[in-house]
Parts: structure tokens; C-alpha cells; sequence
């Protein structure tokens, strides 16, 4: 299979699908690789690197586009990319549909076969093991970003995130205690933070309470306790997943008036819409903006700010999965894979994951018919 590598062209975004040492991998299982020129500029990775590899580096996105079998990515596609996507080609990336209809549709006008990261399952159907790795990053930069924003000059309150002797430290509330929540309350902890996770699941609740013990509060997420703890916050961490779906708003516009001014909130959930109602995506370029004194960091690729760490992250979970795709081919690998058909959210100009298509009322194909 010829697997192709295109340079992201999101704003900030200086991940890249392929490493060189994944290319090396596929070199190995008998796959051609091309990379588009400058794809690891970002990292540091110079396209001798890839040519070292064994990958062909090709001048621009159009010409991988045009000759590639399988798109490599780490971003959804973009307006013009999805325009140069092509019938049965296969896309593999992070697509994140529930946020965005025209994304949605630009595919399904392809007729390309989408794989989406951040559905595909792990043992069982438990987990998301190619979100897992950036969920974790996205957790601990929130931390990181959410203090930096507590800063007076940077138009916070002026609290330091673990205070001093003497002098309290700041009160930091995750919503959601799962992946991203866990390491995000997880740093907080680590910074001496006065800090509260707010859980749905009963099992969760038990794990990260007795993991946490009495460095944090645990606290059955409701609506009554989200208003009473977000009120009383320096900085609060949206993390809720839906597996493909929207993300639930659970921060209303009036608990956002009622916070305290220079407070902060940090929107992990902003890929799948955000689960602030005063939400709406931000970039690296420009991260925050105020509502009513509050400052919102809504960045929808996080971990593009530690591409270093998070590109290899990323290709140390998605490598095998796509190495599975590229020797067996989609059907087949699908077919093999109850975990990788999970991953397939449009395919041959349907959609074939059903809160996609519950969210922009399209019609669903079950994954399993399209495959066979």
C-alpha cells in the first residue's frame, strides 16, 4: 500500500502523522511511504530524516493526495483537503464530526473511507486508546495554561495556583474525571491546589477517589454541584466525553456571570463542541477571550502546543492500527477488528457512526454492511 503524509495546515498545528521511525515500519511490512516536504519541520524532523526512512518527499499536499492509498494524519481535514480527497481512498485521523456538519459533509461528498481516531476502541470495546495519549497532554496542559491565565498581567485574578504559607491556594474544579480529568487533576494536585472532581459514573468515582484520597475532593457530578463548586472556582477544566458525540453543556452562560472576574476556564471538550455554554473554538494564536470577566481558553488542539511530545505520543498508539490497516487493507482489517470498525465514521459517501448522524439528522449505514 502507498501511505501518504501531507503537512497540517490547522493553524499552530506542528504534529505530523508519521515520524520517521514509523515510517521505518512500514518500509519494513512492505508499504511505500511519501511525505509531503517540510510535514516535520515542526518537530524538528528535516526531510533527509524521511528520506533516510525510505520515504519519497514529495512538493506539495496535492501530489500525496493524488497517489496515496491511505491518508496519514493527526487533524481533521480542512475545506481544501477534503476537496482533494478521493472515492475509496482511506483517511486516518482524528475527525471529531459531532462539532462540525460541513466537515462531515465535505467527506461524505468524497466518497473516502474516514477512520476516525478518537472512536476507535480498545480491548472489548473499553477505551479510547488513540485519544487516550492526547487526552492525557490535553489534562495536564490545562493545568499549565489555566495558571499561566490566573496571572494578573495576563488578565487573571492574580492567585497563584498553590498559594503560599499562610495565604490559601487556588480553588481548581475538573468536570469530569476521565482521562483528561485525571491528569488534569492529577497536576493540580501536584501543584498544591485546593482541588474538586466532579464524576457521574459511581465505578469512576470509586477509582479516582481512592486513588486521590485526601489530596482531593471527589464529588458526584450534578447539576446542583457543578453550579455550587464552578461558582466558588479560580479555574475550572472542562474534560466530558461523549464517545463521537456533542459534548454536553453543563456550564451555563448565568453560572459564567456569576463567577468570580479574572477566573478561568479551560474547555478540553472544545473538539466536540465544549461543555461551557459560552464555548467556542479558539487557536494557539489567539487562545482566550473574556465573558463577563471570565477568561476562556478554548484551544481545539491542545496538544499542538508540545508537538515534540505529543506526535510521538500519538504514533506510539496509532502505528499498530495502521500498520493493521495497510497489510490487510480496510475491509479486511475492519472485518478482523471489532475495535478499528468502531473507528469508521464515513465511508463510500455514508455515515456509518450513529451520533453523527443523529446530530446533523443524516441517515446511518452500519459500518459492518459496507465493510463486508
Amino acid at each position: 500500500m502507498l501511505i501518504g503524509v501531507p503537512k497540517e495546515i490547522k493553524p499552530q498545528e506542528h504534529r505530523v502523522g508519521l515520524v520517521p521511525s514509523s515510517v521505518r515500519e512500514f518500509i519494513a511490512n512492505g508499504h511505500d511511504v511519501i511525505v509531503e516536504k517540510d510535514c516535520g519541520t515542526g518537530i524538528n524532523y528535516s526531510d533527509q530524516d524521511y528520506e533516510q526512512a525510505g520515504a519519497k518527499v514529495l512538493g506539495t499536499a496535492k501530489e500525496i493526495f493524488d497517489k496515496a492509498d491511505m491518508i496519514i494524519k493527526v487533524k481533521e481535514p480542512q475545506a481544501v483537503e477534503c476537496k482533494m480527497l478521493r472515492e475509496d481512498q482511506v483517511l486516518f485521523t482524528y475527525l471529531h464530526l459531532a462539532a462540525d456538519e460541513a466537515q462531515t459533509r465535505g467527506l461524505i461528498d468524497s466518497k473516502c473511507v474516514a477512520i476516525a481516531y478518537e472512536t476507535v476502541t480498545g480491548k472489548n470495546g473499553k477505551g479510547l486508546p488513540l485519544l487516550a495519549p492526547m487526552s492525557e497532554i490535553a489534562g495536564r496542559l490545562s493545568i499549565q495554561v489555566g495558571g499561566a491565565y490566573l496571572l494578573k498581567h495576563l488578565g487573571g485574578c492574580g492567585r497563584l495556583i498553590g498559594g503560599s504559607p499562610g495565604v490559601e491556594p487556588a480553588k481548581v474544579v475538573v468536570i469530569g474525571g476521565g482521562v483528561s480529568g485525571f491528569h488534569a487533576a492529577k497536576m493540580a494536585v501536584g501543584l498544591d491546589a485546593d482541588v474538586t472532581i466532579l464524576e457521574k459514573g459511581h465505578d469512576q468515582i470509586r477509582v479516582l477517589d481512592d486513588y486521590f484520597k485526601n489530596t482531593a475532593r471527589v464529588i458526584q457530578s450534578s447539576a446542583d454541584s457543578i453550579e455550587r463548586y464552578v461558582l466558588d472556582a479560580d479555574l475550572v477544566v472542562g474534560a466530558v466525553l461523549i464517545p463521537g458525540a456533542s459534548a454536553p453543556k453543563l456550564v451555563t452562560k448565568e453560572m459564567i456571570e456569576k463567577m468570580r472576574n479574572g477566573s478561568v476556564v479551560v474547555d478540553i471538550a472544545i473538539d466536540q463542541g465544549g461543555c461551557f455554554e459560552t464555548s467556542h473554538a479558539t487557536t494557539h494564536g489567539e487562545p482566550v477571550y473574556d465573558v463577563d470577566g471570565v477568561i476562556h481558553y478554548c484551544v481545539a488542539n491542545m496538544p499542538g502546543a508540545v508537538p515534540m511530545t505529543s506526535a510521538h505520543a500519538l504514533n506510539n498508539a496509532v502505528l499498530p492500527y495502521a500498520l493493521e490497516l495497510a497489510n490487510k487493507g480496510w475491509k479486511q482489517a475492519l472485518k478482523d477488528n471489532p475495535s478499528l470498525m468502531e473507528g469508521l465514521n464515513v465511508c463510500q459517501g455514508e455515515v456509518t457512526y450513529k451520533c453523527v448522524a443523529e446530530e446533523f439528522a443524516l441517515d446511518f449505514k452500519a459500518p459492518e454492511t459496507l465493510a463486508a
